[in-house]
């Protein structure tokens, strides 16, 4: 059986992230508040887009979010992200959530989870001090 994945947010993380796992054969459904934000798709994206409100509990269970294997949140608001996080990992049980948050002050706020952050901030620090220090020159 195919994984299910769920993809919280369609800016350019939400998209890609999406777009990689429809091209690996994952099942994916991305669910945004903005139909617009799926225009951020490839042609050959394969999976379901959602068009509603992610912290309304109801409208993410009809969307079938229960039987997700893993859920990515990258909405561009912390507070939700965290909010979705604690919702899919405690009250939903989902096996592998992923989190994308701007202050990573806020990964204090997930531990004991099982929720893995994602900090843009550190993945451009970590990249700036590898070029920085010449173990990468591109």
């Amino acid at each position: 059986m195919r994984t299910l994945t769920f993809v919280i947010g369609c800016g350019r993380l939400g998209a890609s992230i999406a777009n990689y796992a429809s091209q690996q054969g994952q099942s994916v459904v991305v669910i945004d508040s903005e139909k617009t934000s799926f225009t951020r798709l490839d042609d050959s994206f394969s999976g379901y887009t959602i068009v509603c409100d992610a912290t309304d509990l109801d409208e993410l269970r009809d969307a079938g979010i229960s039987n997700a294997k893993e859920v990515i949140i990258t909405t561009g608001n912390d507070n939700v992200n965290l909010f979705l996080a604690h919702v899919s990992a405690t009250i939903l049980g989902i096996p592998y959530v992923y989190v994308r948050f701007d202050d990573p002050e806020k990964g204090f706020l997930i531990q004991g989870l099982n929720v893995k952050p994602i900090y843009p901030f550190q993945l451009s620090w970590d990249r700036f001090n590898l070029l920085k220090s010449g173990a990468e020159s591109k």
